[in-house]
This record gives structure tokens, C-alpha cells and sequence, in this order.
């Protein structure tokens, strides 16, 4: 698979990476529902066969679960993949959500993810939100303090602003940003895309297919059947009046996707890597065979013709 450099760092990702945010299993406000965790483990193991070369997760997923999984699916491994976890979500013993990132938290939850992964040194640790607002900085520094102590060897952000990179790039110029990016979601190419583009921030996309909207395979009857305990019901992209909306595109999208060969899926993520500066896009898998079809999609090139068609319907 083809990789690419992300940003001001040495590490060459494939442009599809592993996400592990359903892995992480019911039990918490933002999860997808009950997770067999051995098909979450046979996922990894296939994404790693499949040639891609680094998975993303966060403590917060399953509070501390998909890492826990993720340490198990790399246990005795001699080579493993590049791993990219983030900081600045914490959790009650009640299972409610902290926002923080005071270094006292960061430091704590370094050293958490560092067991749970069962690894010596995370490649990527990135802020998972810049909140709360006023500890942006103290969080921030707190990161490259980790860098100069060889627990993490490259620092990121998500979900981060363009005024929010230049309140950080001082402190130092974070290696890359993790933004929500799909056709559903495209706010990223307006500000973002271009700053990143310009200062060498790498970018990493999460949610290219948005949750499984673009795949085609969400209808409304699928939709009524989703577990409670999964998080899309309650996300306004799912609910109407945006429901509507985002199952009308998919069936604008079909034909584009039928006329060059390729899924609906396909189509999504390679929208979004259509950019250089995009580095990699995330992309989630609960089981194996998941991960057939979204792997080819870092192998699809889209012509300007098929990208200004899709341009229309998005906008």
C-alpha cells in the first residue's frame, strides 16, 4: 500500500489507517454498541496483512478498552505497527467523561495508555480535544515535555481549530491534526486544509466515510435496529432532517461509484485522500471482513471529472 510522510515527522504512514473507535465496545456515552472483542483482535491482525502499517485509538474508546484490546492483538510481536493513541479525555469511576488536560492528567494518562497498549513508547499521542479551552497550552506543553523524556516520540492534536494551531505552533508545531473530514462533513478543505498544507501539518482523517453513511449500506429499517447503547442515534446526521439529506447523496453517489468499478466506500475515502496533504484516513473495522473493501480504496485515483461532479453534489 502506498504511503505517505506525515508532516514535519519521520514516520511514513499508509494512506489507510486502522481505527479502533467501535472496538472500544458499549459501556461508555460515545460507544457503537456491544464488540466482540476476538473479532476486534482478527480485525487488527487482518489490517496488519492487509499491509497497513499504523493504527489509530484513543484511551477514551471503552474508556481504556480498545487499547486493552489493541495490546492483546500485538502482544508478542516482533515488528509492530505504528501506533497513534490520544490524551485529554478522562473518566470518572462512575464512566462519565472528564475533559482535561492539565499535566498532571496527561502524565497519568501517558503511563495508562503505555500498559494498556503494553508498549515502551507511543509513535503519535495527540490531544483528542482542544478542551477545556484554558488549559490548551499547559496541555500542550506538557506533550513535548513527553517527547524530550522518550515516552512518545511525535506530538498531534484532533479536532483543533486554525486559531487553536497557532496558540500551540509557538509552543512547538504539532506533527499532525486529526480532523473529521467526509462528504458528509467537508468544513476541513476551507481553513484547515490549507494551513496544514502550508506549515507541513500532517493530516489524518477520521469518520471518511462518516460512520457508515457513505458506505450504502445504512437504511432506515438498519437504522432501527442499531443497539441503544450505540451513539449514531443520537447524532443529527442520522436523525432527520440531515437523514434525508445524506440518503439522497448516497444514491446521487451510486452511479459515479458504479461507473469506475468501485464501492461506495471506496469512493468516500478516496475522496478524501485526494488532497496531498491529506496523510491517511481512518478507517474503522469491527471484523475482518470489513476491511477487504475499504483497504482497496487507497489504491483508487479519481479524475477531475468524477472529483468536480462530486464537488456539485456536496456543496
Amino acid at each position: 500500500m502506498k504511503t505517505r510522510r506525515l508532516g514535519n515527522s519521520d514516520l511514513n504512514l499508509t494512506v489507510i489507517g486502522l481505527g479502533t473507535w467501535a472496538q472500544g465496545g458499549a459501556g461508555w456515552k460515545f460507544g457503537w454498541g456491544p464488540q466482540d472483542d476476538e473479532q476486534s483482535i482478527a480485525a487488527i491482525h487482518q489490517a496488519l496483512d492487509s499491509g497497513i502499517n499504523w493504527i489509530d485509538t484513543a484511551a477514551v474508546y471503552g474508556l481504556g478498552h480498545a487499547e486493552e484490546v489493541l495490546g492483546k492483538a500485538l502482544k508478542g510481536m516482533s515488528e509492530k505497527p505504528i501506533i497513534a493513541t490520544k490524551c485529554a479525555r478522562n473518566w470518572d469511576e462512575d464512566g462519565n467523561i472528564v475533559k482535561v488536560q492539565t499535566r498532571d492528567s496527561i502524565r497519568q494518562e501517558v503511563e495508562n495508555s503505555l500498559k494498556r497498549l503494553n508498549i515502551e513508547i507511543i509513535d503519535l499521542y495527540q490531544v483528542h480535544w482542544p478542551e477545556p479551552e484554558e488549559q490548551i497550552e499547559e496541555g500542550w506543553e506538557t506533550m513535548t515535555e513527553l517527547v524530550k523524556e522518550g515516552k512518545v516520540r511525535y506530538i498531534g492534536v484532533s479536532n483543533y481549530s486554525v486559531e487553536q494551531l497557532e496558540r500551540i505552533s509557538p509552543i512547538q508545531k504539532p506533527a499532525s491534526l486529526q480532523p473529521p473530514y467526509s462528504m458528509i462533513k467537508p468544513d476541513f478543505e476551507k481553513d484547515l486544509l490549507p494551513y496544514c498544507d502550508k506549515h507541513n501539518i500532517g493530516v489524518v482523517c477520521y469518520s471518511p466515510m462518516y460512520k457508515g453513511l457513505l458506505t450504502g449500506k445504512i437504511t432506515r429499517e438498519r437504522l432501527e435496529g442499531l443497539a441503544h447503547s450505540d451513539h449514531r442515534r443520537n447524532d443529527p446526521n442520522f436523525n432527520e432532517p440531515k437523514l434525508s439529506q445524506n440518503l439522497e447523496l448516497v444514491e446521487n453517489l451510486k452511479p459515479i461509484a458504479a461507473d469506475l468499478g468501485i464501492t461506495l466506500a471506496q469512493l468516500s475515502i478516496a475522496w478524501t485522500l485526494r488532497w496531498p496533504a491529506v496523510t491517511s484516513a481512518i478507517v474503522g473495522a469491527r471484523n475482518a471482513n470489513q476491511l477487504q473493501e475499504t483497504v482497496a480504496a487507497g489504491s483508487v485515483e479519481l479524475s477531475q471529472d468524477v472529483i468536480a461532479t462530486i464537488q456539485n453534489l456536496v456543496n
